[in-house]
């Protein structure tokens, strides 16, 4: 189906890529030299990937970098926000929070800033990934961090409603139609997928995941190798509702844009109205609304 609206008419999205390290500052500089030039493109909301502050080579410098959201590194982030006037969508960030005296772990905090640089949600990444695959080695994020208690409902934005996600997330089909039900109208899912499951999964589950909701998704992504034991795949894309790839990054860090037109969205879920399909009576309900 092809989207009926003006483009210019329509609100501009930035997704950005990038390589972090252990190096929070250097990453930071890069991370705002991407937000400044979607800001000077015109998006009104730029997207940052999982682990977006640092990606460490161990569990112990994981909690050794971490930092509460009222930390000095988050502290800069709201005023870049601020800075450059637009949302921003902080995809993973490493989080102290309030019982970390008692745990010793961390969170993998999804913050979604508006832009004069104020919390507007914070979702804590649900499922943690802990899997061993042949060629890409273990990976075992609950060593150091702690799951999520809940969803987080959409968020009204210039853009759109928004429901965040995190990397693995994408894998639980049950999370996204609960965002969709909640007023979803674009799914985020800020990652670091690796080598072994990126060339395999990684498009696949985005469109799926679009189709299934008649969601845009929007997926920034980690990419290259951060030290001498991990690396990411990359391919940050925007799909939208009707499957689409609308734009995708090119290899290194930058970003891609893409316009976000809500009236097309609405045009395919009255074509194709799966959601008032459903038989709860024959499968029962897959996803509960969120309050």
């Amino acid at each position: 189906m092809a989207s009926s609206s003006s483009s210019w008419e329509l609100p501009l999205v930035a997704v950005c890529q990038l390589t972090s390290t252990p190096d929070k500052q250097q990453n930071f500089k890069t991370c705002a030299e991407l937000v400044r030039e979607a800001a000077r493109l015109g998006a009104c909301l730029a997207f940052l990937p999982e682990a977006f502050d640092f990606i460490a080579r161990d569990p112990a410098e994981t909690l050794r970098l971490s930092e509460p959201l009222g930390g000095d590194l988050f502290r800069e982030y709201s005023q870049l926000a601020r800075e450059c006037g637009l949302w921003l969508s902080l995809g993973g960030f490493h989080e102290r929070g309030q019982d970390w005296e008692q745990t010793k772990k961390i969170y993998n905090c999804h913050v979604l800033l508006n832009n004069k640089g104020s919390i507007m949600a914070t979702y804590r990444k649900t499922h943690l990934c802990d899997v061993e695959l042949p060629g890409q080695g273990p990976m075992r994020e609950s060593n150091s961090t702690m799951p999520g208690p809940s969803l987080e409902s959409p968020v009204s934005t210039p853009a759109g409603k928004i429901g965040l996600a995190i990397c693995y997330d994408i894998r639980f089909p049950e999370l996204s139609l609960a965002l969709a039900q909640a007023g979803a109208e674009i799914l985020t899912y800020p990652s670091a997928f690796g080598s072994v499951t990126g060339p395999a999964h990684w498009e696949v589950l985005l469109r799926a995941r679009a189709i299934e909701t008649q969601c845009y998704v929007v997926a920034p992504a980690q990419c290259g190798r951060h030290h001498e034991t991990r690396a990411s795949y990359g391919h940050s894309m925007v799909v939208d509702p009707w499957g689409t790839v609308v734009a995708h990054c090119s290899e290194g860090e930058g970003l891609c844009l893409a316009r976000i037109d809500l009236n097309y969205l609405r045009q395919i879920r009255q074509h194709l109205p799966v959601f008032q399909h459903r038989r709860p009576d024959l499968y029962g309900n897959l996803s509960h609304p969120l309050s």
